[in-house]
Formats: structure tokens, sequence, C-alpha cells
């Protein structure tokens, strides 16, 4: 048996999705019954219920042989930081209780700084959280920009014309497709094969700039001339905030954004062929493409 939270997640319903086709008996993890039961009807165990109540999580961890876990992010919440670490302890004790041997543990690169890096000091903190746990091992898998991300920018593209963040526009950072995290993750979960702590860089096919990226993205919208404009710390707060975020989050993006910009969220062993993945962000684009239709 194979736990997996966030099953309804850009990762997590990979993951389940990989197990099942594997044959393998897996409890899906999430908050809403209706997004769960196309996975129910796969065939998987799920389990409805709160990422930060430690019983319910301890009662859909016992008894697995590994557990994929994460922090499910509340980009409305009013207190960012309470929030992720309300859950990320409830993990802790579940994983205590329940007496799960393997856990494989979605964090990201830059986690190994406590402070300075904005939403990513969270996973700093829960990666110190996990390193507590006794007699369990714990891979940590740390990408980084989710091509995924790229899914919000259409709204903004659709109503203004442009792409904008507040990331320089020609620095090129580690981009991934979730399905290639999902792909690591679930043949983890599957070999259990690491000891103690374990940490893997996940850093897509190649670094990949806003500029650029927003580039493919036009071309395939046909929009050849799409620019990307890079947004001041304050205008990237209030348009995040407009779009419904809180500001604890508006501003803890903004300040991780600005640890990209200074260099301070690199990979700490650089590009090799065990930490590159195969999905590009020029085939992906036809996901975004088919989801700017629908809108």
């Amino acid at each position: 048996m194979l736990t997996v939270m966030g099953a309804t997640g850009n990762t997590g319903k990979k993951v389940v999705e990989l197990l099942l086709s594997a044959g393998q008996e897996v409890r899906a993890l999430g908050r809403s019954e209706d997004r769960l039961a196309e996975l129910r009807a796969r065939g998987a165990e799920v389990f409805v219920g709160d990422p930060s109540d430690a019983a319910f999580l301890a009662k859909a961890f016992r008894g697995a042989d590994a557990v994929y876990t994460l922090l499910p992010a509340d980009r409305e919440s009013p207190d960012y930081h309470a929030d992720q670490r309300s859950k990320g302890e409830a993990i802790i004790q579940a994983l205590q209780d329940s007496g799960v041997r393997h856990v494989v543990a979605l964090s990201s690169l830059g986690a190994e700084q406590p402070s300075g890096t904005g939403l990513l000091a969270t996973l700093h903190a829960q990666e110190e959280r996990l390193k507590t746990l006794k007699d369990a091992n714990v891979l940590l898998l740390r990408p980084v920009s989710f091509f995924e991300n790229f899914f919000d920018a259409l709204h903004v593209i659709a109503h203004q014309g442009v792409n904008a963040d507040a990331v320089d526009a020609d620095l090129a950072i580690p981009m991934i497709a979730s399905r290639d995290i999902a792909d690591v993750a679930a043949k983890a979960l599957l070999r259990r094969d690491w000891k103690d702590l374990a940490i893997r860089e996940l850093l897509g096919p190649r670094d990949l700039s806003y500029r650029e990226a927003t580039r493919l993205l036009g071309a395939r919208l046909g929009k050849p001339g799409l620019e990307y404009v890079q947004l001041a710390p304050t205008e990237m707060t209030q348009a995040m905030m407009r779009a419904g975020m809180s500001e604890t989050f508006a501003g803890l993006y903004v300040e991780m954004t600005r640890a990209f910009n200074e260099g301070r969220v690199l990979p700490r062993e650089g590009r090799t062929g065990a930490n590159t993945t195969p999905t590009r962000f020029e085939d992906f684009v036809d996901e975004l493409a088919l989801a700017a239709t629908e809108r």
C-alpha cells in the first residue's frame, strides 16, 4: 500500500495515476470528494480530510509501505507561514504515529536556506522537521519552477496582452513539468531503495528565462509578438492581491522572486544527467494552448 497526499494537485494526481498503472494499491488523499472521484473510479482508495488534521493523516498513512507528502499551498491564507506550519507539524505527527518507514517529500531548490527566500522558507522548516523522524528513510525532492505556473499567466495574457511577473526577464531558471516530478516520486515509492536522508534535485531539461518561455508560449498561442514585462515588487504584490491572493502570500512570493533575481536559489550539484528531466517547455505549451482555448 502506498499513500499519496495532494492527490488532486499538480504532482500528486500524476503520482497516483502512475502507481495505479503499475498495479499498486494506492490511498489518494485530498480535501474534495468530487475531485477525488476520478481516482476512486480508477481503483484508488480515497481519503477525504484536512491536511492539517494529524489524526486523519495518521489513519491514511498507517499500514503504508511509503508515503508521498507535500505542503498544500493555500494562496488565500491570511498567515501563510502559520498555515504551512500547521500542516507541516500534522504531517510529522502522523508519520511518527503511523510508523511509516519510507517518505518521499516534495520540497524545492533553495530549501536549504532558513530565511530570505519567501515561500521557500516554509519548505526549509518542513525539511528540518522531516530530519527529526526516527527510523524513517526520507527522500527530499527539490525541483524549482513548474511549467504549470504559466497557467496563471493565461488570464493576464488574455486581458492585458503581455505576460508579467517579478522575475528578471533574462534570468535562466531550471523549469520542470510536474509529470517529470511525479515520475521520479512514483519510482521512488515503488523501489524504496534509499536509506536515511537523501536529497534529489530535479532541474527540468534546461534552464529557461521568462522572456524565452513567453516567446515560445506566444508563438503557440498565435501571438508571436507576446512580450514579458518585469513588474516592480509593489506592482507584483498588488496584482496578486487583486487576483485574490492574500497579502502575506503575495509578499512572500515577491521575496522569493527577489532571491531568484539575486542568484540565491541555485542547484547545489549543478546540472547532471541524473537531475535533468525529459519534458521540454516547447512540448508543454500545447497544454497551455488548450487551456487558453477553454477559458
